[in-house]
């Protein structure tokens, strides 16, 4: 029997799948950028997420019964298929390599910093290798209870840090000019990226397809609502110019949170319900990684690549995290570049695809569902 997750159950994998990597490294390259504006930029983008999520959705729908990869091998052919799983599997090994750079920055450099590198890329390999074998309804599950641990964080330090906030910080608005304020949120489209290429891949696992839009658009505009609250208090209590000089800027935004005599270790709490959130990450990365392979190679399961597929990720991810200047440098341009390509492309161009040839599509799906 087919897998199916519920409507629910995806719109906690669209946030989980924005949340870590958005507040961890996100908001501090823009912070470098454009300052005090990176809130507004938060904005923009997320406006621009909800838009390609719908040309997905709209794509998908015309064959619910198979991902984007699928779509392509029944209109273009089966080795035009491969080379779509292709460029899939290229865009989760630079996901994954930016996800770990957010994993392994959070633990080594504030809480771990004697540790090697090598064992949080091997952690981060053991715990996704043993939850994809399970498949993905035992990870839509764990998303959850993210969303759960996801809003105690952001209550927490909101009632941490709002006694130092200054609204005076967030002025005057657009200083750094309205075009590059929008050209700044290519950042954080290349975090919308992962979750749009996510759905390209797990919709036909999505109960009800007919809800689909409500769905994940509830799940998207939760996931934006979520997030511009970080860049919003980090430019009103830190300022611009402190949350530019951080690599992952939220974890001394929680620095700064205090709540009476007894909470003063946010950064400690932060990393507790911040956990369930990296590890979805971590987890349908590698999951979707392993699908694109899988078609690559006409398998009928993916179980059979986990381990391949997961060195090949831990490979790169360790090569990338290795060196700071090089992880930040690849995440601020070539991953920026390459992730808006492949998520933008890929779908934009299967909808117009689906448009021609929508009669081959719907024949298909009869074919499917006799």
């Amino acid at each position: 029997m087919k897998v199916q997750i519920t409507n629910g159950m995806f719109m906690a994998l669209i946030i989980n799948m924005l949340y870590a990597k958005s507040i961890g490294l996100t908001q501090g390259i823009m912070a470098r950028e454009v300052g005090g504006d990176i809130w507004i930029s938060t904005i923009f983008s997320s406006i621009q997420g909800i838009v390609i999520m719908a040309i997905v959705i709209f794509a998908i729908k015309r064959l619910p019964n198979g991902d984007m990869i699928d779509q392509y091998g029944q209109i273009l052919g089966k080795w035009i298929g491969k080379g779509v799983a292709a460029l899939v599997f290229l865009f989760f090994l630079g996901a994954y390599g930016t996800i770990m750079a957010t994993f392994v920055y959070h633990l080594k450099d504030y809480f771990l910093p004697e540790a090697q590198t090598i064992l949080f890329i091997l952690a981060a390999f053991l715990i996704g290798a043993y939850a994809i074998h399970f498949g993905i309804e035992v990870i839509a599950r764990m998303a959850l209870i993210g969303v759960f641990s996801v809003m105690a964080l952001n209550i927490l330090l909101l009632a941490g840090s709002i006694s130092e906030f200054d609204i005076k910080e967030l002025q005057p608005t657009f200083n750094s000019g309205v075009i590059s304020t929008l050209w700044a949120s290519r950042h954080h489209n290349a975090d919308w990226a992962m979750a749009t290429m996510m759905a390209c891949m797990v919709l036909p696992l999505v109960r009800d397809s007919a809800t689909w839009i409500r769905s994940s658009t509830a799940g998207l505009i939760f996931s934006g609502v979520i997030i511009v609250m970080w860049p919003i208090l980090e430019v009103g209590v830190l300022s611009p110019e402190v949350a530019a000089q951080y690599i992952v800027s939220c974890m001394q935004m929680a620095r700064s949170a205090e709540i009476g005599l007894f909470l003063h270790r946010y950064e400690m709490i932060m990393i507790a319900f911040f956990a369930l959130s990296i590890l979805t990450q971590i987890m349908m990365t590698f999951l979707c990684s392993c699908i694109a392979v899988q078609k690559i190679i006409g398998l009928k399961d993916y179980r059979p690549v986990i381990v391949p597929v997961g060195m090949a990720l831990s490979a790169f991810s360790y090569w990338m995290v290795g060196s700071h200047h090089r992880a930040m440098g690849i995440i601020e341009k070539e991953w920026v570049l390459v992730s808006l390509s492949i998520a933008i492309g890929l779908p934009g161009l299967l909808f117009v695809l689906g448009a021609i040839f929508k009669k081959k599509l719907r024949k298909e799906e009869k074919m499917k569902t006799v």
